[in-house]
């Protein structure tokens, strides 16, 4: 890894960081500035939208002639930052990702790396030629549960892994606001949900399963369920003005409306109000105009509601992962890893070894001291280290912080890709060092 020019073998000052993108995620991360000032400090923000670039700019103090509508005028600037979050929506990754990393900043970027093989591999041809680091927003590598995972399983308490069984419980209303009504509901738009909400799971699967190649992989989903043809009879096409709305679970009344009557304005209601905040006024005329207010079986999505993906790897190790919308738990992911010794289980907060041995159980805790703001952005916590690794990786001038490097991150989005042409076309993919079958 090349050193960059204004980068010592170790910083003092504060990392200053960049942010592209102040939406949700944007936001999330750079809250880790103002619990740690002395370790970074937010300098420059670029977003189209007005309410949201001015919110970043007050709450990190920046200064006017750092606030941009637009990131290409950052690009044109002499570099002003050590880094750059980079969180725009997921087709606008590679441009930004291959025009900063020419422009010497260091990368954390937004999961999935891109939504295509080609750009994926782009972003890190780029970043590697211009000599800077690139973490991708992976942050289920830095939980400290998943992390406590790995480690048991490099310590062969499981003995050698044959299985791995692994679950993505989306959650109902999570996910008709995601990926029936929001952002996420159209692949022409964004990705298909494989890549857009599960890129996550099958790099953790490729991660346990060490230096073992995958040599095959089988994947099935589709849409189902929220299409016009489930309307309940005498539905409104918006949940307002709809007679049955009391009966559905998926109103917009009660995951939005409902939700800031008693107080709560955090996401999801917080995503909704993009050019003001959310009180019952701003969420009512969301739902009357905007797209969080359209009844859930009058929607243009098209992304799966449900997906099985099979794998093989090398050494005859097999995988199974699965996600489903239709949960009541949200994104509480459970695992079982099966070895030859033992078998190990997780519920997303506590792990259980079993060994066939001794045939007693284990409990396994990870320490969790992430800040409580982080605790409520739906991975645990796992944000916060994430963001603690990139800026430590930074301010030392060590990429081998970062858990999710380049190299190992394009190859879990291969797996991905792979994944998703298997149930497109039908047929088992044999994956291939290029990623082609």
């Amino acid at each position: 890894m090349g050193q960059n020019s204004l980068q010592g073998a170790r910083m003092t000052s504060p990392v200053r960081v960049v942010v592209v993108g102040a939406g949700s995620r944007g936001e999330i991360y750079s809250q880790y500035a103002s619990v740690h000032p002395d370790r970074v400090k937010v300098v420059g923000v670029a977003d189209p939208r007005k309410f949201a670039r001015t919110k970043l700019q007050q709450q990190h103090k920046i200064v006017d002639e750092n606030i941009f509508e637009d990131w290409h005028s950052i690009v044109e600037r002499e570099r002003f930052a050590d880094a750059v979050l980079i969180c725009t929506p997921d087709r606008l990754h590679k441009e930004p990702a291959v025009a900063f990393a020419k422009k010497g900043y260091h990368i954390l970027l937004e999961k999935p790396m891109a939504t295509t093989v080609e750009d994926c591999t782009a972003i890190v041809e780029a970043c590697t030629q211009s000599g800077v680091m690139l973490s991708v927003g992976h942050v289920l590598r830095y939980d400290p549960v998943i992390h406590k995972i790995k480690e048991l399983i490099d310590a062969r308490v499981i003995g050698d892994v044959m299985h791995i069984q692994h679950f993505e419980p989306v959650g109902f209303y999570h996910f008709a606001h995601s990926f029936v009504r929001g952002n996420w509901r159209n692949e022409a738009e964004s990705s298909f949900a494989l890549l857009a909400k599960s890129c996550h799971d099958i790099d953790l699967i490729h991660h346990w399963a060490g230096p073992r190649r995958c040599v095959k992989v089988s994947s099935f989903g589709s849409v189902s369920h929220f299409g016009k043809e489930n309307k309940p009879t005498g539905a409104g096409n918006r949940c307002l003005d709809c007679s049955v709305e009391k009966n559905c679970p998926y109103s917009a009344c009660k995951i939005y409306l409902d939700r800031v009557k008693q107080g709560h304005t955090g996401w999801p209601v917080s995503v909704i109000c993009p050019s003001s905040f959310p009180d019952i006024e701003s969420v009512t005329e969301a739902l009357r105009t905007g797209p969080y207010g359209r009844c859930v079986y009058e929607c243009d999505n098209d992304v799966c509601s449900n997906q099985v993906v099979n794998m093989e790897f090398e050494g005859g190790l097999t995988a199974a992962f699965s996600m489903v919308a239709f949960t009541e738990e949200l994104c509480k992911r459970k695992t079982t890893i099966y070895g030859s010794k033992g078998e190990l289980s997780c519920d997303s907060h506590e792990i259980r070894v079993f060994d066939f041995l001794t045939q007693r159980s284990t409990k396994h805790t990870a320490h969790n001291d992430a800040p409580r703001q982080f605790g409520m952005s739906g991975h645990g916590g796992a944000d916060y280290y994430l963001m603690d690794a990139f800026i430590s990786a930074v301010a030392q001038n060590d990429p081998s912080l970062i858990r999710a490097g380049p190299k190992e991150t394009l190859l879990s989005h291969l797996l991905v890709f792979e994944a998703e042409r298997s149930r497109l076309e039908s047929r088992v993919v044999h994956c291939g060092n290029t990623g082609q079958s």
